[in-house]
């Protein structure tokens, strides 16, 4: 898998926070791996471990994200352009081999795909406030 498609699978596991509970997660993460199909052992386990640390740091990148942006709460943001926010957000703070550049581009090129027609502009102001 190419970096934007573990990307988007990512994107797609952290969305399933909003409609799950936490003790249901693991069983929700199996169903996706199994929905997906054979991919790399390696694509995976990397997959489940930024899946993993971007949910231990969720409180904290919900505060950043707060601070940042102004009347639009966590809570008021569509589920989409949270989960997307969230995912740049971490790979932002958390992720230093990755460009800043880079990725708030791949969260803007994922809200052009899955988010509604505001979502690129808005998602790229909200990161742009980050970096």
């Amino acid at each position: 898998m190419t970096r934007r498609e573990i990307r988007e699978q990512i994107f797609q596991m952290l969305f399933r926070i909003e409609f799950h509970k936490e003790d249901e997660m693991p069983e929700q993460l199996q169903l996706f791996f199994e929905a997906i199909g054979q991919i790399e052992e390696g694509d995976q386990n990397y997959m489940e471990q930024k899946y993993s640390e971007i949910v231990k740091k969720l409180e904290e990148i919900d505060d950043g994200i707060n601070q940042i942006a102004k009347g639009w709460q966590t809570s008021r943001m569509s589920k989409v352009d949270l989960t997307i926010i969230r995912l740049a957000v971490y790979e932002l703070r958390y992720e230093e081999e990755i460009p800043v550049g880079v990725a708030i581009n791949e969260a803007v090129e994922i809200a052009k795909k899955y988010g509604g027609e505001d979502s690129p502009s808005f998602i790229n102001g909200i990161l742009a406030k980050l970096a």
